[in-house]
C-alpha cells in the first residue's frame, strides 16, 4: 500500500508539474492561435522561414533550448538582468522559468493542431458572414474559432501532457531545486540518482505514464465531443 502513496516531496513535484504545465499552455495559447492563423490564412514573404522557426523546438535538443534561455534570460544576461532590476521578473532558477521553457518546447504542438483545424474550416462560411455585414473580428470569433475549437482543444491538451514530461530544457535553464523547479521528470531523475530510490522512481514513472495517457485520451475525447457540438 505504501508503494502507491506519494511522499510529501513527490506530491509537491506532481503539483508543481501541473502548475507549470497549466501556465505554459495558457501563456502560449494566444500566441499559438495568432501564429496558426497567420500560417493558415495568409501568404507573405518569409512564410516558410516563420513556419520553420515555429517548429524549431521540435527538432532542437531540449538542452540546447534550455541553454539559449539561460544565455538570454539568466540573471547575469543583459535581458535577464534588465527584467530583474526594473520589473522584479526572474525566470532563471524559478518555476516561472520552467513554465517558459515548457511553453516554448510545446508551442509547435498547439500551432500545428490549431493550424490544421483552421485550414479545415470552409472559408465560404466566413465570406457568407461578411456579406451579411460581419466585421473580420466578428467572423473570427463567431464562425472560424468555434469551428476550429476541436483543434484548439487537442493542441492545448497535447501541449499540457508534453509539458508534464519536459526535462532537458527545464533542468538546464532552472536547475533541479526542490519545491521550486523540481517537476515530476526531475523528481524521477533525482530518485534514480539516490541510493535506494528505485521504488520511488518506478512509482513516479508509472504516474507520469498515467498522466500522459490521460492527457492524450482527454484530447481525443474532447475534440470528438466538440466536433459533434459544432456539427462537424
Amino acid at each position: 500500500m505504501s508503494a502507491l502513496v506519494l511522499s510529501p516531496a513527490e506530491a509537491e513535484a506532481l503539483l508543481l508539474s501541473l502548475k507549470v504545465a497549466l501556465v505554459a499552455v495558457l501563456a502560449a495559447l494566444p500566441f499559438a492561435v495568432g501564429a496558426a492563423l497567420l500560417l493558415a490564412r495568409t501568404e507573405f514573404p518569409g512564410k516558410t522561414l516563420l513556419d520553420a522557426l515555429v517548429h524549431l523546438p521540435l527538432v532542437l535538443p531540449p538542452v540546447v533550448m534550455g541553454y539559449l534561455l539561460l544565455v538570454a534570460l539568466g540573471t547575469r544576461a543583459p535581458l535577464g538582468a534588465f527584467l530583474l532590476e526594473h520589473f522584479g521578473i526572474r525566470f532563471a532558477f524559478s518555476w516561472t522559468g520552467a513554465a517558459l521553457a515548457a511553453a516554448i518546447l510545446t508551442f509547435p504542438f498547439q500551432v500545428r493542431a490549431i493550424r490544421l483545424a483552421l485550414e479545415a474550416v470552409d472559408r465560404g462560411l466566413g465570406e457568407a458572414a461578411a456579406s451579411l455585414g460581419a466585421a473580420p473580428l466578428d467572423r473570427f470569433l463567431t464562425v472560424t474559432l468555434p469551428l476550429a475549437a476541436p483543434g484548439l482543444l487537442a493542441g492545448a491538451v497535447t501541449a499540457f501532457a508534453a509539458s508534464l514530461g519536459e526535462f532537458g530544457a527545464i533542468i538546464t535553464f532552472v536547475s533541479n531545486i526542490p519545491g521550486e523547479t523540481r517537476t515530476l521528470p526531475l523528481a524521477i531523475y533525482t530518485a534514480i540518482q539516490s541510493p535506494g530510490g528505485e521504488a520511488a522512481a518506478a512509482r513516479l514513472a508509472c504516474l507520469s505514464i498515467a498522466l500522459a495517457l490521460l492527457g492524450l485520451a482527454a484530447a481525443e475525447l474532447g475534440a470528438r465531443r466538440l466536433k459533434r457540438l459544432v456539427g462537424l
